[in-house]
């Protein structure tokens, strides 16, 4: 459950790229602007996976996403905060590490954005920041990082491992064979992932707020895509 993400993003880019291959030479280059698409169906593969351990446990994917109706009030409150400081630390860091790397953090968004056909663009709008954040907090948050810390007997080294392989899986989306990208995408998302890990370590019940916050965010991300393909 830790490290499927990882690899399923670079599998499924393989399958678009196979296909693109089909008909042009240049296939992996232009399998990069689809990563959108392999976010997406990877998002709906965790979505199943992990609706399927959690039947075998004997619980309900809808009961992590259950709001805690007793704690509203306070709940929404931290939320809030929580927005303005998830948004500096998935901001900062993205155009920070750029400018060290290329002296210029437009050149990392021109390899990450990328026009694909109108229709496919549209869809991913929707499509892309649902799964994802229908997925992503709740695999690595609400299900491993539990569990991980109740295998290890220690809270530290189980927001650590989770929060770094949260990270850690962006080099595969998209899968970019320079490594200044790689190391982009593996530590621009870290002190974000860092965060969210120490919060829902000690407030679980925060999952479905953060859910919400993270679909948001992903939706502006969609929309760059969205933007880069219009005629």
């Amino acid at each position: 459950m830790l490290l499927h993400r990882l690899v399923l993003f670079a599998a499924v880019q393989g399958a678009i790229a196979f296909a693109l291959w089909l008909g042009a030479d240049d296939a992996w280059e232009r399998s990069i602007a689809w990563w959108p698409l392999s976010a997406a169906v990877t998002g709906l593969c965790s979505l199943a996976l992990l609706r399927r351990s959690l039947h075998v446990e004997g619980s309900r994917y809808r009961d992590l996403l259950r709001f805690d109706r007793a704690h509203l009030r306070a709940d929404v409150r931290t939320t809030l905060l929580l927005v303005v400081a998830t948004a500096v630390l998935a901001l900062v860091p993205n155009i920070g590490i750029a400018m060290l790397l290329w002296g210029d953090p437009l050149i990392a968004v021109d390899i990450l954005v990328r026009p694909l056909p109108l229709a496919a663009a549209l869809a991913l709008l929707i499509a892309f920041p649902v799964a994802i954040g229908l997925s992503e907090l709740p695999v690595y948050f609400g299900y491993v990082l539990p569990r991980l810390r109740r295998h290890l007997g220690r809270r530290v080294p189980a927001i650590l491992v989770t929060a770094t392989v949260l990270s850690l899986q962006h080099v595969t989306l998209p899968l970019v064979f320079d490594w200044r990208f790689l190391l982009w995408r593996a530590l621009m998302f870290l002190p974000f992932a860092l965060l969210l890990a120490v919060v829902l370590d000690r407030r679980p019940r925060l999952l479905p707020y953060l859910v919400i916050v993270h679909i948001v965010l992903d939706v502006g991300a969609a929309a760059q895509v969205l933007l880069a393909s219009m005629p």
